[in-house]
């Protein structure tokens, strides 16, 4: 699989190979807008700007997409700003990539290569302007600009994960706890019936229970992340292994073509997938990083897929132990899915030796259920089940060693 790499300068130079370093900029840029047109013989891709930026853009193949790297910029686009693409282009997302980076990641119908790209200067009473020009090539083309061009420089998001630290010895008695909000930054995962992504209803939620968690004086709580930023999916396994975590939730909404369904259902790590659903569930869950424009090609086959061995067995049965006990307090609380408890191979819950589940909070695409997700209420009542099925899971797995 290839990857074509492309520096292009303000001045307009079309694969040029000199590297831009980003530089610090006095107040940060502000992205107000984006537009797609069609022309004859390319498609224009535009991001409204306050300032003028550096930029570096690449590409990358199967699946094809174009990406452009930004400083780190706030994104104000209008209500009803198109979230599809036209053209080329056949849908677009935009975030936080990393800290000092902000992402662009179009995903384009075929092989494509940048025309031209450059920044104009305001005139007629509109902003500072990115404009990037998409024409169709062949995949034998492709393939020759990637060969003549330069490989991406690596960033931090994609060396190697480094192997988490040991864990870290408790101070007290306080039982550590990872919550991992799903998605964030240029993944938004779902989009809620009435627009509302994924990433901020798990956000949202992770940072309420962590604060009821903490106010009983029973927990020690780590988020995966405390803002909308993109967070890769190894990533945070490391972060829970370093942290010494006990118990890893991953939470998470989902978005179905019915919208008359609605539920919420807890997932526990398997080789084999409980049934259609979860399956599926799983695929779209482990392509997060493909979604946030990052090469996997070169990746070991245990980054991607799911290895399961006996190292794993007995933190896989406290999975399943905590997800039991999950499901029987959330049915106190909200409704659930009928089967409620399901298996699949969720690539975050791989880790060998802390007990994980993925908690599907609802389904975003039900317009009730979405609203439900959105108010202090109904949270309450999720954070409610969780720390009653916490305490009773320490208290069993204590009472178990102790046996």
């Amino acid at each position: 699989m290839c990857q074509l790499y492309r520096i292009l300068c303000l001045a307009g130079l079309v694969f040029a190979a000199a590297a831009m370093p980003f530089q610090a900029a006095a107040a940060q840029p502000v992205a107000t807008g984006v537009r797609i047109g069609v022309h004859p013989s390319a498609t224009r891709f535009v991001i409204d700007l306050s300032a003028a930026v550096e930029y570096r853009i690449f590409t990358l193949s199967d699946p094809y997409r174009v990406v452009i790297d930004l400083p780190e910029i706030s994104w104000r686009l209008p209500p009803g700003a198109p979230a599809s693409g036209v053209g080329l282009i056949a849908a677009y997302r935009y975030g936080l990539f990393k800290p000092g980076t902000s992402r662009v990641v179009l995903d384009v119908k075929g092989p494509v290569a940048v025309a031209s790209a450059f920044v104009l200067p305001p005139a007629e009473g509109r902003q500072y302007r990115l404009v990037l020009d998409l024409k169709a090539v062949s995949r034998d083309e492709f393939e020759r600009l990637a060969r003549a061009g330069l490989p991406p420089p690596p960033s931090v998001a994609d060396r190697p994960e480094p192997e988490p630290p040991a864990a870290a010895r408790r101070l007290d008695d306080r039982r550590v706890v990872v919550i991992d909000p799903g998605h964030g930054g240029v993944d938004p995962g779902a989009v809620g019936a009435s627009g509302i992504p994924e990433k901020d209803i798990t956000l949202a939620i992770a940072r309420d229970l962590k604060k009821e968690m903490e106010a009983t004086g029973r927990y020690k709580v780590v988020l995966t992340r405390d803002r909308d930023i993109f967070v890769r999916l190894r990533k945070r396994i490391a972060i829970a292994r370093a942290a010494g975590a006990e118990l890893f939730i991953s939470l998470h909404a989902d978005s179905i073509g019915n919208p008359a369904v609605r539920g919420a259902s807890v997932y526990t790590l398997s080789e084999k997938a409980s049934d259609k659903e979860a399956a599926l569930l799983a695929k779209k869950e482990n392509k997060v990083d493909i979604i946030a424009g990052i090469d996997l090609s070169n990746e070991l086959s245990e980054v991607t897929g799911i290895l399961i061995d006996l190292a794993q067995r007995e933190t896989m049965n406290d999975s399943v132990l905590f997800a039991s006990m999950l499901v029987v307090d959330l049915l106190r609380e909200i409704n659930l899915l009928q089967k409620s408890h399901r298996f699949a191979g969720f690539a975050v819950l791989k880790a060998p030796d802390v007990p994980s589940v993925l908690f599907e909070l609802g389904y975003l695409s039900n317009r009730k259920e979405e609203q439900q997700l959105r108010s202090p209420h109904h949270r309450a009542k999720i954070i409610a089940a969780v720390l009653r099925a916490a305490d009773r899971y320490f208290a069993e797995t204590d009472r178990l060693r102790r046996s």
